[in-house]
């Protein structure tokens, strides 16, 4: 088997989200890939510099460096990373991951052109980005989505009597997670019973933004902080309805989990969720920056119990062709 150095932020042990540089790369390790990792320091100039190193001292034991590639700041540590790999003619994968990639294709042309087009492959876990790419002139891309292990997500059909709202995901401005909040306080203004549990560390401030506007509109929600994945899948029995509020998305993977586990999704209609949504077939896709679209879309739902299970059984079937046991086909065919 191949030696991997895989480039991202591993940060679950400093209150972060898991990330695929945790998942993806224990995957492969199963799998047999000697897979090695950078970096897990907190503080992001050291983090940058680890993986520097990093790729400098594996680099005559590496055949592949995956470096997962966001559109936010962490651009520039694939640019780094990248030109890194250039100077020592390392073959260097870039999983493109970043909701807002195409922006960066556009505005930082020169960047990105020095990134994709040197890349060995460009691999991109949704059709959305993939699209973009090639619509830019990027040829050399592979789709191969994110992935799961669907023996661990447990399907059971729901009723919507009462409105249990699940929300899961990193407290960031990106995902505008007071929307949800919004959500809850207009169905409680229709004297509709319903709660909001929403799960996830902070990353901006955006938690405590939350819990204060939370508590500005006088409604009761409950904040977890960062669960396990266990914990929260084990949590999500309780709810019937998973709602993603976010403004910039790509394939996210709190998203197919809540397919998997049979939680009819309301999302925005952005980025790369249309690609995986299939709008009023496998979920609903609602306009961003919304409350009352989601609103109507939940009361639907609850006037129909039909609708949402249908909805929940489309899902799925459909997020089950991204289980892991069929999505490492695609990943020894480039790791080879």
């Amino acid at each position: 088997m191949k030696n991997i150095l895989y480039i991202g932020n591993k940060l679950s042990k400093k209150g972060k989200t898991v990330t695929s540089i945790e998942t993806l790369g224990l995957y492969l390790t199963r799998e047999g890939y000697k897979v090695r990792t950078a970096s897990s320091l907190f503080n992001k100039y050291l983090r940058l510099i680890d993986m520097m190193v990093s790729i400098i001292k594996y680099s005559r034991s590496t055949d592949y460096v995956l470096i997962d590639t966001y559109s936010t700041q962490n651009f520039y540590y694939a640019y780094i990373c990248s030109q890194w790999c250039r100077i020592l003619k390392l073959k260097f994968i870039p999983i493109l991951r970043g909701g807002n990639l195409p922006y960066r294709l556009k505005n930082n042309p020169k960047l990105s052109k020095a990134i994709f087009n040197n890349a060995h492959i460009n691999i991109s876990p949704s059709l959305y980005t993939e699209t973009e790419f090639k619509n830019l002139g990027y040829t050399n891309l592979v789709g191969i989505p994110n992935s799961i292990e669907i023996k661990n997500y447990e399907f059971k059909p729901k009723n919507y009597d009462v409105i249990n709202l699940l929300w899961v995901r990193s407290f960031s401005s990106l995902y505008n997670p007071n929307l949800a909040i919004d959500v809850l306080s207009k169905l409680q203004q229709k004297n509709i019973k319903a709660s909001l549990c929403m799960i996830g560390p902070d990353n901006d401030g955006s938690l405590i933004e939350a819990k204060a506007y939370a508590k500005s509109l006088n409604v009761n929600v409950e904040f977890t902080g960062k669960l396990s994945k266990q914990e929260w899948v084990s949590m999500a029995k309780e709810y019937n309805l998973f709602i993603n509020t976010t403004n910039f998305d790509n394939m996210p993977v709190s998203v197919i989990e809540a397919m998997a586990l049979g939680l009819p999704v309301i999302s925005t209609n952005v980025g790369g969720i249309p690609y995986l949504i299939d709008d009023d077939k496998n979920g609903i896709l609602v306009s961003p920056k919304n409350a009352n679209a989601f609103v109507d879309a939940i009361l639907d739902i609850k006037k129909n119990i039909n609708k949402g299970n249908n909805l929940a059984i489309a899902a799925r079937n459909k997020v089950e062709q991204y289980d892991w046991n069929v999505v490492k086909l695609q990943w020894k065919s480039i790791l080879k």
